[in-house]
């Protein structure tokens, strides 16, 4: 119910009748830019097409980000566990900043609006009278857990079973993802999410034509149903190129959020996409490095 869930909770934040700033065409460059820049037929059921394919399957892997200093160094260990809530019962997990992250330029690419103020928007946002937020859902709310193949069942008593502990989890997340950011994540993960945030808009539009460039023309030819995805991808490729976490950690990472909110071949065609970025990011430094100890070597 994870996909669905973080779809469901961007109406909270993002305006009642969005137009998706996507160019219908094949060529991708005009994809959730932003600020919008063409009018673009409102479609009124991208969401809960969108929904309706979301998987639920869950992410797999934890991460550890420490951010320190006023530059925010970031470093990462797929081995070391550290827990999901903090001393203040807030989320505290890298998982969770890449989470809040993803669901921000998600409603920005909807609405055609820049994620970092969207991201101040929701954060600065006034609660509404009388709202009150259960902490204790945090610690129910599992966004690293894996779901496994599909479930058989014997009986209509374990379908109707099964189904309302899926509603209850959907309720749980949807409850967390659309609270008060202030309410469920650590400032750690709130500045280690707007550093991704800021990050993707830097390098945007340089990310668009490295995108066009690796990813398959099934999804150049209808870009509108993946713009989760080229999320995921711009999410990544800016934290590989601007922030600086190790790559096999972000390819992993990226893979683990195609899994739980996207659906079919997409983790796997983001697995690809994102090794041939890293493969072309490695040539080009290998390049440069040659000619910069051929200089050397000439001035010698």
């Amino acid at each position: 119910m994870e996909g669905a869930s973080l779809l469901f909770c961007l109406s909270c934040y993002s305006s009642p009748c969005f137009r998706p700033n996507f160019n219908l065409s094949s060529h991708i460059s005009g994809i959730c830019r932003f600020p919008a820049s063409a009018a673009v037929p409102y479609v009124k059921d991208s969401v809960p097409h969108l929904c309706a394919q979301a998987s639920l399957r869950a992410s797999t892997s934890f991460l550890e980000n420490s951010v320190t200093g006023e530059s925010d160094s970031i470093s990462t260990s797929s081995k070391e566990i550290i827990p999901k809530v903090d001393k203040t019962g807030r989320l505290c997990s890298p998982r969770a900043a890449r989470e809040l992250a993803l669901s921000i330029v998600y409603a920005a690419c909807l609405e055609g609006s820049d994620p970092v103020r969207l991201f101040e928007k929701r954060l600065n946002a006034r609660r509404e009278p009388g709202y009150e937020f259960d902490k204790a859902s945090l610690m129910a709310y599992n966004h690293m857990s894996f779901g496994g193949p599909p479930v058989t069942v014997e009986t209509a008593e374990e379908a109707d079973e099964l189904l309302r502990k899926d509603e209850k989890d959907f309720a749980i997340e949807a409850a967390i993802l659309a609270a008060p950011p202030k309410m469920v994540y650590s400032k750690l993960i709130l500045r280690f999410s707007r550093k991704l945030l800021v990050a993707v808009v830097d390098r945007w539009d340089n990310h668009v034509l490295k995108i066009e460039n690796v990813i398959p023309s099934t999804w150049k030819s209808k870009p509108a149903g993946r713009i989760l995805e080229l999320c995921i991808l711009h999410l990544a490729m800016s934290e590989i190129t601007v922030v600086g976490t190790r790559r096999q950690i972000v390819i992993n990472e990226a893979i683990d959020l195609a899994k739980r909110f996207c659906d079919g071949a997409a983790p796997r065609i983001i697995n690809g996409c994102l090794r041939t970025f890293v493969k072309d990011i490695k040539e080009i430094d290998s390049t440069y490095a040659r000619e910069k100890q051929e200089v050397a070597g000439a001035r010698l």
